[in-house]
């Protein structure tokens, strides 16, 4: 008898006018081992801990997304996090800019925005698309989720 485990993404789960609030795990695949001691090679791997803690606050920094706790289990992690909707919405262009750079080298037009050079007016409805691109972004679980997991498996 086969089992099918059908997933559903993220942004189908998560409808922010229910709730800003969201438990979210993430575990390691096949079964591998992330932190603690490992009973087969002895070694002892808990400061990876440190890593997955570092970063999960590090990036509530950035985004619009606090944390209100998480727990970095020895394969998984759960992470239950608030969506400031209303704060990322508040932000101005430069400081949506100014966060996403921390985390993206952005494009031209926007790096050329940062650095308080004039941007022509047929360039600036691009701009702001951008910039509405990207605040989207900083306010999204799956985009949190993504950069925190990628940052951990590299």
């Amino acid at each position: 008898m086969r089992v099918f485990v059908t997933t559903t993404a993220r942004k189908q789960l998560i409808s922010l006018t229910d709730t800003a609030y969201y438990h979210c795990i993430s575990r390691c695949v096949r079964r591998a081992f992330f932190c603690g001691a490992d009973k087969n090679t002895g070694k002892n791997f808990d400061h990876r801990r440190g890593w997955v803690e570092d970063k999960t606050l590090s990036l509530s920094q950035v985004f619009a997304i606090d944390v209100c706790a998480y727990a970095v289990m020895s394969n998984h992690t759960h992470i239950v996090v608030f969506v400031d909707e209303t704060t990322a919405k508040a932000w101005t262009t430069s400081e949506v800019l100014q966060r996403w750079h921390q985390l993206f080298k952005g494009t031209f037009i926007t790096q050329q925005y940062c650095r308080g050079e004039e941007i022509p007016d047929y360039l600036m409805a691009s701009l702001l698309e951008t910039v509405e691109v990207y605040r989207n972004r900083l306010m999204d679980i799956s985009w949190f989720m993504r950069l925190l997991n990628h940052s951990i498996a590299t």
